[in-house]
């Protein structure tokens, strides 16, 4: 199988804690990308605000996703990991997920969290993305 690694430089690079951002399956037509959070390009998280690091955690699984030639359209699948999540917050991810792919969401498998790697983070998002 034929696999490459990336880690798009406008992102914060995540080697030093043990993973990198994108894994290309080219010969399966597939890429991985790995968890997207609330971080800047400095690696500190940008706010402590639900909706503000949901915000930042898609836009920066756009850039990953771009760092390999797609886009949002070739997502099929996320991964979400809400820490301490309420209605509220729900609200806000469902509304940005409809901002970004309207009436034709990918699949997704929401999870409620105790923590994440570090313990500002509210929010992660991965996805399964597919060469068309």
């Amino acid at each position: 199988m034929s696999q490459s690694e990336l880690n798009p430089p406008s992102l914060h690079s995540p080697v030093g804690i043990g993973h990198i951002h994108v894994a290309d399956l080219t010969s399966k037509g597939l890429v991985l990308i790995g968890g997207q959070y609330g971080i800047g390009s400095d690696g500190a998280v940008v706010s402590r605000d639900f909706g503000e690091q949901v915000e930042v955690a898609f836009v920066n699984l756009g850039t990953a996703l771009a760092a390999v030639g797609l886009d949002y359209s070739n997502v099929a699948r996320l991964g979400t990991y809400l820490v301490d999540h309420d209605a509220d917050d729900l609200t806000v991810l469902s509304g940005v997920i409809t901002r970004i792919w309207g009436d034709k969401p990918p699949v997704q498998t929401l999870l409620g969290v105790t923590s994440l790697a570090a313990p500002e983070m509210r929010f992660e998002v991965d996805a399964l993305a597919v060469r068309s």
